[in-house]
């Protein structure tokens, strides 16, 4: 009894040695994500801290594979195709790497992404790379950070910030390329049972290059399955980027009855938005007269005329609409829109 106890204590005893326990991490795991356009970008990794320590050149060694993290694999994924300074990549998930150096360091994308840190880090896996001179940065980061900077809807620029020191790796995708493809598929789904999908796929690929035969698809198919002003008009655009003038015109001619007063506003903010006052400013009168007793109307074309510097006629337009407006809510704001007027 006494040998069989003894075997059992050994056993439970190297039991225990195997296992780990679950314990707070010296360098807590991060995950970070960015959408561009319709592309996500995350980069997953661990923190790292200074902790009092000297880290570039000592703690991480200039001239050797660097993970750009502790622990595992940094690792970044990019939904969709992209270009990493200024050099392509597929989608895909992908070991970060970096070779630092006191100048400029190597941005290392490997097609491994299972790796522990940079140890077995092979060159010949790399699906990219790209060299980035790092800054000196004037206040120190405690925790090694990876963040995305100035977002828009083509890019952002990834930043990992450790210590004194911050590396920028520009990221640019070609979001038109990719919402079309996107597009495409959603028009085979639900999307694709709506006029609206069609007019809405029309426009874009008219304002970013798209296909315009392929875009005039769309927007016959949009108007086959429900006529109205948005469709109509988007295809008079077409045809006048494709250079048929008179085509355009006659369309343009066949959608005026289908607009609404916020079809038209919207037209007009847009020239707006365009800088084209003049034509603006037409539309937003157009509409006044189209529909008088509307006080939306009125009030639009004041802010039209203010924008352009025409005082006295934004004060009068004002006035109408205030003369017009019901709501309590409504004749407030064109009130302190008239006394700012007035007063400035």
């Amino acid at each position: 009894m006494k040998a069989l106890t003894i075997t059992a204590v050994l056993a439970v005893s190297a039991t225990a040695r195997a296992q780990t326990l679950k314990l707070p991490d010296a360098s807590p795991a991060a995950k970070i994500s960015q959408t561009i356009g319709l592309t996500e970008v995350t980069v997953t990794y661990h923190r790292p801290a200074v902790a009092g320590r000297t880290i570039w050149g000592q703690l991480v060694p200039y001239d050797e594979p660097w993970r750009a993290g502790a622990n595992e694999n940094t690792t970044i994924a990019f939904s969709t195709d992209a270009v990493v300074g200024g050099t392509p990549i597929k989608a895909g998930t992908y070991g970060l790497h970096t070779l630092p150096t006191a100048k400029d360091w190597t941005v290392m994308f490997s097609t491994v992404t299972t790796s522990w840190g940079s140890y077995s880090y092979d060159p010949k896996e790399d699906a990219a790379r790209i060299t980035v001179t790092p800054r000196t940065t004037a206040t120190a980061e405690e925790r090694m950070a990876f963040r995305f900077d100035a977002p828009t809807t083509t890019g952002a620029t990834l930043v990992l910030a450790w210590d004194k020191l911050a590396l920028a790796i520009p990221i640019e995708v070609d979001t038109p390329k990719v919402a079309m493809a996107s597009v495409r598929l959603q028009l085979r789904s639900t999307a694709g049972f709506s006029w609206e999908g069609y007019a809405e796929a029309a426009a874009y690929w008219l304002a970013h290059g798209g296909p315009l035969d392929e875009a005039l698809g769309y927007a016959d198919r949009s108007i086959a399955m429900e006529p109205h002003y948005r469709n109509e008009i988007v295809r008079a655009a077409i045809l006048d980027k494709q250079g048929n003038a008179k085509a355009a015109a006659e369309q343009r001619a066949k959608a005026q009855p289908l607009a609404t007063e916020g079809d038209l506003l919207n037209d007009a903010y847009r020239l707006l938005g365009d800088h084209k006052t003049a034509e603006a400013i037409a539309t937003f009168r157009a509409v006044a007269a189209r529909y008088p007793a509307s006080w939306n109307a009125q009030d639009s074309l004041a802010e039209a005329l203010a924008t352009s510097g025409d005082k006295p006629g934004a004060i009068a337009a004002y006035t109408k609409a205030l003369a017009l407006a019901k709501s309590p809510g409504s004749k407030q704001r064109l009130e302190r829109a008239l006394a700012r007027l007035k007063s400035s």
